[in-house]
């Protein structure tokens, strides 16, 4: 497979020209390949999970989130909207204890203390 040599400079301004939702793709797919280069080989469940972890939630759904957060801190959301920010907050919440299972589970299958695999991970707490 040829290769080719690209600035960093470069690569970064190439990936801000992207559309935000492959933007977002490309990152969680870079992340992804990073942790499993980081990694011994890897097993297949592990490097599912790796990329299930990794996997962030729509952007639309985070924008709407927002959207109806500054809504409702302006007191002016409608009792239809209020509904709709309560269940895109489920969803919110079910997208992250599912996030945080697949990282205990790849916590145990490394026998590593939680916490301590989260910092190796670099994840950094989401807000919504």
């Amino acid at each position: 497979m040829p290769t080719i040599q690209i600035e960093t400079d470069e690569l970064l301004n190439a990936a801000l020209q992207l559309p935000q939702v492959e933007l977002e793709q490309f990152v969680s797919r870079l992340f992804s390949l990073k942790a499993r280069e980081r990694t011994s080989v890897l097993s297949e469940r592990e490097a599912e999970l790796l990329e299930k972890i990794y996997q962030k939630p729509p952007a639309d759904r985070q924008q709407r989130m927002n959207q109806l957060i500054k809504k409702r801190q302006s007191y002016t959301i409608t009792p239809d909207e209020l509904q709709e920010l309560i269940e895109l907050t489920d969803q919110a919440e079910a997208f992250d204890v599912a996030r945080l299972e697949f990282i205990s589970e790849l916590a145990h299958l490394r026998n590593v203390p939680l916490n301590q695999f989260i910092q190796q991970l670099g994840l950094h707490r989401v807000s919504h």
